[in-house]
């Protein structure tokens, strides 16, 4: 199986990614985010660890893959898990990739990205960045995402990246019902997005499978049950369980209010709405690239 693929929704009939490619340096993710989807189709999944013979597999499926193209790292594992501090596998690919002329989107958590700014920064035009910043909480963040870097210190690697022209979008994603919801933390994580220099916010709500649920109930025991509830009392989408759909137009709506008064461009993530979406900006945040971030 090759390691550039071409992104595949799982059939979502929600998903409104533009057609691109996609790259997983590594089988795994330590972030250990309680949400996660890959959990239950990944074998051990919170054992990052990387693919065999990466760069030669790269470099022989990029050869197929069009000029132009769009290539994301990545959806199902973060590119800059923690064993990327040292392997620096995701560092070379990203060098590969961009030296060939490909557009690239990286997708993460971690602040590692900025690293690699100086490469980055040579193809400004046809980069772009996405940054999961769920909550200002560092107590909830810490439960909810517990290997990764403290929302603070993303939104400083959401700073750096802006202010060397590197466009950055900022995924509000997933909120969760009794958790990450309140309208004024939002409000206060939007404003800090904003202040930070990003350009636009992607947000959706939080899709339940059996063993995420399972873990955001046992993890926060003191709304847990209340949470369960309301996916029960929700609608199954493509293998998940999402909340009804009046809730999720009303958080969608409430983020993208948010967003549009502190002047950020806004799309949704899988979940229906299209017409609450910024025209001419693509969910994934890839259509970021082709523009140079005002320094």
């Amino acid at each position: 199986m090759g390691v550039v693929t071409p992104f595949d929704p799982w059939r979502s009939p929600l998903c409104t990614c533009p057609a691109k490619y996609v790259v997983h340096p590594y089988t795994g993710c330590g972030h250990r985010c309680l949400y996660c989807y890959a959990t239950s189709y990944i074998r051990d999944h919170g054992r990052p660890r990387p693919k065999e013979d990466l760069l030669h597999r790269l470099t022989r499926d990029l050869r197929k893959v069009p000029q132009g193209a769009v290539i994301e790292m990545s959806t199902s594992s973060d590119p800059y898990t923690p064993p990327e501090d040292s392997l620096g596998l995701t560092r070379s690919a990203i060098r590969e990739i961009l030296l060939r002329g490909y557009t690239l989107l990286i997708t993460t958590k971690s602040t590692l990205v900025v690293r690699d700014l100086d490469i980055l920064t040579r193809h400004l035009g046809r980069v772009a960045v996405a940054i999961t910043i769920t909550t200002l909480d560092r107590r909830v963040a810490s439960v909810l995402e517990p290997g990764a870097p403290p929302p603070d210190e993303r939104l400083r690697a959401v700073r750096a990246l802006s202010r060397a022209g590197v466009p950055v979008a900022v995924r509000v994603d997933p909120v969760v019902p009794y958790i990450n919801d309140d309208p004024s933390g939002v409000e206060r994580l939007v404003k800090a997005i904003a202040e930070a220099g990003a350009l636009q916010v992607t947000s959706s709500t939080y899709k339940a499978r059996y063993d995420s649920l399972a873990r955001i109930a046992r993890s926060f025991p003191e709304v847990g049950e209340r949470v369960v509830e309301l996916y029960r009392s929700g609608e199954r989408v493509g293998g998940y369980k999402y909340l009804r759909r009046d809730l999720r137009l009303s958080y969608m709506k409430t983020v993208k209010e948010v967003a549009e008064y502190f002047g950020l461009a806004f799309q949704t993530c899988r979940e229906g709405f299209p017409e609450l979406g910024t025209p001419g900006y693509s969910c994934d945040g890839s259509s970021l690239a082709r523009l140079r971030q005002r320094t």
